[in-house]
């Protein structure tokens, strides 16, 4: 019998699986979506399935590049080549979030190339602007927004999304719940999921229904206890967001294991339940998800940090910031702080390339982290 890891990571290793299984099974629309604020409830409320689009280090980014520029996160112009060389065929909408410069960017350029007629094969964008500011005025903004997703959905696949919304919301509900309890899981000592195997499910979570997916961490909760644990240094990984597991692989490669993260692709999917199946509740959940560094402050950052460091006492804080990610550079000072009293060391990699880690900076970094406690990796 194939255990629910092997489905997880099966799923995440070719993340467009689970879209061919539903088309050839007939069933709702397949929308695509990009960033962490587009409610991927809205997609279930009409019958679709949501796959969360992302980048590839190895993809030939001359098309992203030419319409994107250089100066763009990488993993935006490896995206965008990627849809216009038919990287993810099959989609019957698009919609992108505004969760950071590098997917506002994305969606103007689509919209663009929609116009001039020079993105065959890409479906028409759909914009989901969600702010973050904790206001009244900004849920009834964001409400509003999401009311014209929700209708261009419903244009799609043909069904209103408030017939669907309650049952939405209880199915993605629940998949949170399990991911804050895979959360704890991986965070004991010693561990018994390494980051490379956490980074593949949440990637697999995003990209198939919430039923299968709430079977699956169920199931893959229950195998959990009966894995061998691992042994390295167990590591809090922050800085920028990781669409793919390289980094995550190279950092397993020197005895580090991830237990827990706070980018958007990983552990942060878990937090705020929605509750309440009304667009107000849904407004106000991706409001104030996150905080990512993109769009939250650097005390609210810190603040993760400090949650996040008192749950799980890793050994050791690496900050990982990838070239063209300027957002994750500013909670530096104000996370030092935060890894000096709890006492645990931080080490710091920026200016990465996407994909890969400067291996020579990180073996040096270890010897000699920031709050200078001697790590041996």
């Amino acid at each position: 019998m194939t255990s629910a890891l092997a489905e997880l990571t099966g799923i995440a290793a070719v993340r467009l699986a689970p879209a061919r299984a539903w088309r050839a099974a007939g069933r709702g629309p397949v929308v695509g979506v990009v960033g962490p604020d587009v409610p991927r409830e809205l997609v279930t409320a009409v019958g679709g399935l949501a796959v969360r689009l992302h980048g590839a280090p190895g993809t030939d980014r001359e098309l992203g590049d030419r319409y994107l520029g250089r100066g763009v996160d990488p993993w935006a112009r490896a995206l965008l080549a990627g849809l216009l060389q038919g990287g993810w065929p099959g989609l019957d909408a698009l919609v992108v979030g505004r969760d950071s410069e590098a997917s506002s960017r994305l969606f103007f350029a689509l919209r663009e190339l929609h116009r001039i007629g020079y993105a065959d094969g890409v479906p028409q964008v759909v914009l989901c602007d969600v702010l973050h500011l904790p206001h009244r005025s900004t849920t009834r903004y964001v409400e509003r927004r999401l009311h014209a997703v929700a209708a261009a959905l419903g244009e799609v696949a043909g069904v209103r999304v408030v017939d669907g919304l309650a049952g939405a919301v209880e199915a993605h509900d629940r998949v949170r719940a399990l991911l804050v309890e895979l959360s704890a899981v991986r965070r004991s000592s010693p561990p018994r999921l390494s980051g490379v195997e956490a980074l593949a499910v949440h990637a697999a979570v995003q990209a198939t229904d919430p039923e299968q997916a709430g079977a699956l961490l169920g199931d893959l909760l229950a195998e959990l206890p009966t894995r061998p644990p691992l042994d390295g240094l167990r590591v809090h990984l922050t800085g920028s967001s990781h669409d793919e597991p390289s980094v995550y692989r190279a950092l397993a490669d020197e005895g580090l294991v991830v237990v827990s993260e706070d980018h958007d692709w990983g552990d942060l999917q878990g937090h705020r339940p929605v509750g309440v199946a009304t667009l107000t509740a849904l407004a106000e959940r991706y409001q104030r998800s996150g905080p990512t560094a993109q769009r939250a402050s650097a005390d609210a950052r810190a603040a993760l940090l400090d949650a996040d460091l008192q749950q799980g006492r890793p050994d050791l804080v690496v900050a990982y910031i990838r070239e063209r990610d300027d957002a994750p550079g500013w909670d530096l000072p104000a996370q030092r702080s935060v890894c000096a009293r709890h006492g645990i060391p931080m080490v710091e990699l920026d200016h990465q390339e996407y994909g890969r880690v400067d291996l020579d900076r990180l073996r040096a970094a270890l010897a000699h982290p920031t709050t200078g406690q001697e790590v041996t990796a």
